[in-house]
């Protein structure tokens, strides 16, 4: 199911590709030289997303990924592969009081610069275009 996603992917696979989202830095945390991770704000924009609630954690982050690489392979409204932009975020939603966490997440896409005025429309209904307002993302 995913072979021509991933041959899609493999073609357009040169780093000089992927779009790094803009962000300013707002800390950096190391461990001997080693980065743990890194606290970053960005800016408004839309973003493809998936929410995503199976039984295990990591199940949910591949599945809704698998998912959201189909929309930037071609499966969206223009028929084009939309280009990779990192990083892909990963919601981790958690209960009120945020001492556990929940088994849904929501994997995120930013639409490359020149999709965000008029982002391809998913073909798949579970995936939605979101505006996100200025950010806080941590990092790895």
């Amino acid at each position: 199911e995913m072979a021509e996603p991933i041959q899609q992917l493999t073609r357009n696979n040169n780093p000089q590709e992927r779009q790094t989202i803009p962000f300013t830095l707002i800390q950096r945390k190391e461990k001997l030289g080693d980065l743990l991770y890194e606290k970053r704000q960005y800016g408004k924009a839309k973003w493809a997303c998936i929410k995503m609630k199976e039984k295990q954690y990591e199940q949910s982050i591949c599945l809704g990924f698998m998912k959201l690489m189909r929309y930037i392979c071609e499966q969206n409204s223009s028929g084009l592969y939309l280009g990779i932009t990192i990083p892909i975020v990963t919601i981790v939603h958690t209960n009120e009081s945020q001492s556990e966490m929940r088994q849904s997440v929501t994997v995120a896409y930013y639409l490359p610069e020149l999709l965000q005025d008029e982002p391809p429309h998913p073909f798949d209904s579970d995936i939605i275009i979101e505006e996100w307002p200025s950010t806080i993302v941590y990092s790895r």
